[in-house]
């Protein structure tokens, strides 16, 4: 389980391609300078991966066929930048929204404009999920727990506070960009 509150950014230094999966060596920085256990979780643009191999400061992680079907990951690169956060231990502080890493759909950035400091972005939902979208609650997108301005069919808006902006990979985000979204 994840708070949604992405605690640092990473690259992908590798992807190694085996028959139909990937792995991703992925350099963490100061994320894991407390240690780290082989085969914990860490979400990655919101995606829990399984760490299975550590060298200094980068974690290798596993990705099947079926979460590159459904996620983002499929189009990540050697050099893409990505958001990160390592799982919560029952002592910790929940300042998010409880996130399991599992992605319900993929969504597309249609719009994003100034918003006074912040930035808001259009997101348009699978009519699938739109259901389980509701103003004012928590939504999140690559990971990071935001809340949700207004939400028409399934086109809905968030917006971006400077920190926010400031310490994930959102700051980049292109129009027609897919996002992981859980609900």
């Amino acid at each position: 389980m994840f708070t949604g509150l992405i605690e640092t950014t990473g690259q992908i230094e590798s992807v190694e391609h085996r028959g139909s999966d990937v792995s991703f060596w992925i350099e963490a920085g100061s994320l894991l300078s407390d240690g780290h256990d082989l085969g914990e979780s860490i979400a990655v643009n919101g995606v829990c991966l399984t760490a299975v191999n550590f060298s200094g400061t980068q974690f290798l992680a596993d990705i099947s066929v079926e979460t590159l079907a459904v996620t983002s990951l499929q189009g990540l690169h050697a050099g893409t930048i990505v958001n990160l956060e390592r799982a919560i231990m029952p002592t910790s502080r929940l300042g998010g929204h409880i996130v399991s890493g599992h992605v319900d759909a993929l969504g597309t950035l249609l719009n994003r404009y100034a918003d006074g400091r912040s930035e808001r972005f259009v997101i348009e939902a699978p009519k699938s999920i739109a259901k389980y979208i509701s103003e004012k609650g928590s939504i999140c997108v690559d990971g990071a727990s935001l809340t949700v301005n207004a939400i028409d069919d399934n086109v809905f808006t968030i917006n971006i506070v400077p920190h926010t902006m400031e310490h994930t990979i959102i700051k980049n985000y292109q129009i027609g960009q897919k996002v992981n979204l859980e609900v």
